[in-house]
């Protein structure tokens, strides 16, 4: 169960990201904006003449790693079609007007090229996260200013005066009023009419925020803005992100998202939780989202996903370090530094020429001892605790209490290891018998 969000959070989050300098504290930036929304109906004219060519319907912007992307250009109502200008030919941009330096204009229709945001469709009224302020808000109107010799998006006002402004007249509606700003640069704007991802400069800030912090942010989110802020995150710290989120929002999320990406992601968590995951879903969706997998990793999914939730096998991990018996420790430790991004960090499982469970060797006493020692050296008392993969959940709980070690191992009919139950699994799968959660995935034992 989440805890309901700290308001002191916000404190924290600009802390560890950093407020950057905000261009909109320049006395000149502010005195020059011009609204977005007031520009669309605007008439664009001839520098030289003063000559109506057209009214604007959107502006276009380029994204690329510029903190403040520059106007690209203008979609015109010309007659009875639409047209791309380019903002090279831009001379002047005020509240009440556009004007050009050039009138040679195309009359090809307008076709959106990679990158291109259309700010008055794509931006205005849609959500947005602010990185800064870890939230996600609703663009009212979107400011424009002259910024290193060219038009740049500078600032989101999300205030509700400024979505108010827009259905009053003309000269009241290009009025800008930024009480309410976001400087651009924090801001993680996500879809375009495509659904694609659209501006990326906040990743590296995204990336030091806390895993449940962004569920939050995404769980605030809707539709594809969703996938489209998962998106802008390292998959690794996607894979987080999506075992923080509360089940009702994962489930719509993964539908949202291709199989492929859902599959990379499932991919990435936890076993047990990746099974849970799927088995909320539909077997259409579950099996298209199998199909994008390796065939070791479905494998292991197939074969989780069928086991009962109030057994052993249905909360147990595949993730562990399975070693022989003849294998020294240098052989063992290796291959927990090569799997150390695992949850495997207490110690490797020993198992005999059969694969049949011998013990469970803790790091401590792997690093005590010598490098070339072979694992037989290390095996006694005490033994680990074993379930069976068919064991009740209520019993599993009782053997884990008794033990009280970091994981329980758990074995098939032949005494073979086939996975571990850890601390985590028991809290989450008691917490499931209340309330119902989903979390992901991983591939198998490793060896």
């Amino acid at each position: 169960m989440k805890t309901p969000a700290v308001p002191a959070i916000n404190t924290v989050a600009k802390r560890i990201v950093g407020r950057r300098d905000s261009v909109l504290a320049r006395k000149n930036i502010r005195e020059s904006l011009v609204s977005v929304a007031g520009l669309i109906g605007c008439p664009v004219r001839d520098d030289h003449d003063g000559r109506d060519l057209g009214k604007l319907v959107d502006v276009v912007v380029r994204h690329g790693e510029e903190n403040y992307p520059a106007v690209s250009g203008l979609i015109v109502k010309i007659g009875g079609s639409t047209s791309f200008i380019d903002g090279a030919r831009i001379s002047k941009l005020a509240k009440d007007e556009i004007r050009l330096s050039s009138t040679k204009i195309n009359l090809k229709e307008y076709t959106r090229r990679p990158g291109e945001s259309l700010l008055n469709e794509d931006v205005i009224d849609h959500q947005i996260v602010d990185v800064d302020g870890l939230r996600v808000v609703r663009s009212s109107d979107l400011y424009l200013a002259p910024l290193d010799k060219e038009i740049r998006l500078v600032g989101v006002d999300v205030s509700f005066v400024s979505f108010l402004r827009r259905v009053f007249p003309v000269t009241v509606r290009r009025r800008a009023t930024p009480d309410r700003v976001v400087d651009w640069a924090t801001v993680a704007s996500l879809t375009d009419s495509g659904g694609q991802v659209r501006t990326a400069g906040p990743r590296s800030a995204l990336a030091q925020l806390r895993p449940a912090d962004l569920a939050d942010l995404i769980e605030d989110l809707v539709g594809r803005e969703q996938g489209a802020l998962i998106e802008l995150l390292d998959p690794r710290l996607a894979a987080d992100v999506l075992e923080e989120m509360e089940d009702d929002d994962l489930q719509g999320l993964l539908r949202g998202l291709p199989a492929e990406r859902a599959a990379e992601y499932l991919s990435l968590m936890e076993p047990d939780e990746s099974a849970e995951v799927l088995r909320d879903l539909d077997e259409e969706h579950r099996e298209s989202i199998l199909e994008a997998m390796t065939p070791d990793a479905a494998k292991t999914l197939r074969l989780l996903v069928t086991f009962d939730e109030a057994l052993a096998g249905g909360v147990m991990t595949t993730h562990s370090v399975i070693c022989r018996e003849a294998d020294t420790v240098a052989h063992a430790l290796s291959l927990l530094v090569k799997h150390r991004e695992r949850d495997i960090s207490d110690g490797v499982v020993v198992v005999d020429s059969k694969g049949r469970l011998l013990d469970h060797i803790q790091m401590i006493e792997l690093v005590s001892a010598k490098p070339a020692a072979a694992l037989s050296d290390l095996i006694g008392p005490p033994f680990p605790t074993a379930v069976h993969i068919d064991t009740p959940l209520d019993e599993v709980i009782e053997e884990f209490s008794n033990n009280r070690g970091s994981s329980i191992i758990v074995i098939d009919s032949s005494n073979k290891p086939v996975g571990r139950i850890m601390a985590d699994d028991l809290v989450d799968a008691l917490v499931a018998r209340t309330e119902k959660r989903g979390f992901a995935q991983g591939s198998g034992a490793l060896a």
